[in-house]
């Protein structure tokens, strides 16, 4: 940056720029390159989003990324439960058309089609696809053996298939997706079989059209067009978590395969009875034994980590479950050093990262089944529903407080100072309010049918006005 000294005119009538320059350069420690940090940084490289994830290192990270989920039961463990912690038994659905008999059809309907389809599930796979294959995508078909009226109905394809051989994109596509000139996808090229299938590969594929094809992934870099693993960074992590366990268990085997070893601390020049090599003595229990002359028995001493190993697992796991915004507690599956504060705080973060995801999953995903959906179904049913403007919402299933008792006190307070709503409150328990009211209320006149005073807290009075 260029720098023009300025100085006081003589005369104190204003400043004079003086004609020679200064000039500064700004430094960061982070982009000088000495010695010390040439080796850290030297796989840094200038690549834009779709050249550094091209097709064969997104390959080699999905082949690795399945590899650890299929062989490491922490791996496994943790997909599986992100997956269902944030799909858990299905998005519901509510329709706030202001028509409350064809909102009930409606809702109706689409959960008799999402059992059908089996909605649920396939989000689960879709979820579990994102994160160990980095995207996933769904195909929107006809399918006429459906038992609804609505013949909609999701296809899953792996990321495998989706693809033009090219191992860059060329013009305006990007690894078997087209975009037009805006950025908005066009078509998608899909291999009829899977490269790694048993059937004969002949390399044949379709083109499937945008409005046909869902592809859920997590954009990081802006001008990204395709997917990574979300669990890339910890793979070399979770090699190390199973090398280390296998080096403590090899070294257990070792010690326990020897019951001592013969030693001598006569040179071999000297006197000491011969022995052979690897040979074995019968040791037999409750009696003494004598050793060749020259010769003392120790017993092997393993050497394995047995303090630090449970620290290290500690570790390296919180580390890995970071990158997923996990809580140590549920990636472990272990809470024993947690307590009420620490592991609410920690469930709190967790949490909100659900909730961004469900939102996610809304926009890109359940939202455009919706629409596709509503316009088969007034189709089938004669009915006038502008698919484009139909105002709704997603219920999803609540999560469980860890003090339940706590949860109701601080749930009644803020009722009763009318900073929250009862639809708000049934809404972080994933129901609806309006269902709920209604079994209320049939369970209030049931109750008064059969004669069951209501159980309201407070003391029951006897005929003549006294309390029992």
């Amino acid at each position: 940056m260029r720098l023009w000294p300025w100085r006081k005119s003589p005369g104190g009538g204003g400043r004079v720029r003086l004609a020679l320059p200064k000039w500064m350069r700004a430094r960061f420690d982070a982009a000088q390159t000495n010695k010390d940090n040439a080796r850290h940084w030297s796989a840094a490289e200038f690549l834009s989003a779709d050249a550094e994830a091209d097709p064969s290192v997104r390959r080699t990270l999905r082949v690795r990324a399945r590899y650890e989920v299929q062989n490491n039961s922490y791996a496994r463990g943790m997909v599986r439960t992100l997956a269902e912690d944030t799909v858990g038994t299905g998005p519901r659905l509510q329709m706030l058309l202001d028509d409350g008999e064809l909102d009930k059809r409606i809702e109706h309907d689409f959960q008799a089609w999402a059992k059908a389809v089996r909605l649920a599930p396939k989000l689960r796979t879709v979820r579990m696809a994102r994160c160990q294959d980095g995207e996933a995508f769904i195909f929107l078909a006809q399918n006429p053996a459906l038992k609804t009226d609505v013949k909609l109905d999701l296809q899953l394809i792996e990321a495998d298939r989706v693809t033009d051989g090219a191992v860059l994109g060329t013009g305006g596509s990007v690894d078997g997706i087209e975009f037009d000139r805006y950025g908005n996808p066009k078509s998608y090229r899909v291999l009829k079989l899977h490269p790694g299938g048993t059937e004969s590969y002949d390399n044949a594929s379709v083109a499937v059209k945008a409005e046909n094809m869902i592809h859920v992934f997590r954009q990081e870099r802006p001008e990204q067009h395709r997917g990574i693993p979300e669990i890339t960074a910890a793979l070399p992590l979770f090699a190390h978590l199973r090398r280390f366990t296998l080096a403590v268990v090899s070294a257990a085997e070792a010690a326990a395969d020897f019951s001592g070893i013969l030693y001598t601390d006569t040179p071999a020049s000297g006197e000491a009875d011969s022995v052979e090599a690897m040979d074995t003595i019968q040791l037999e229990r409750n009696m003494l034994l004598t050793m060749p002359g020259g010769w003392k028995m120790s017993q092997v001493d393993p050497k394995q980590p047995v303090t630090t190993y449970g620290e290290f697992k500690r570790e390296i796991l919180n580390e890995i479950a970071r990158c997923l915004s996990m809580p140590f507690n549920i990636a472990a599956g272990n809470s024993s050093g947690y307590n009420y504060a620490s592991g609410r705080l920690d469930h709190q973060t967790y949490h909100k990262a659900l909730k961004v995801d469900r939102s996610f999953m809304e926009t890109e995903i359940l939202d455009r089944i919706l629409g596709m959906w509503l316009r088969e179904w007034a189709l089938a049913n004669s009915e006038e529903v502008d698919a484009c403007d139909c105002r709704h919402v997603w219920f999803w299933d609540g999560h469980e407080h860890v003090d339940p008792s706590k949860e109701a006190s601080a749930q009644e307070k803020r009722l009763m100072s009318h900073t929250t709503n009862l639809a708000i409150e049934y809404a972080k328990q994933g129901r609806d309010w309006e269902v709920e009211l209604r079994q209320i209320a049939k369970e209030r006149k049931l109750k008064k049918e059969l004669g069951i005073a209501e159980e309201n807290g407070k003391p029951k009075e006897d005929n003549d006005g006294e309390e029992e």
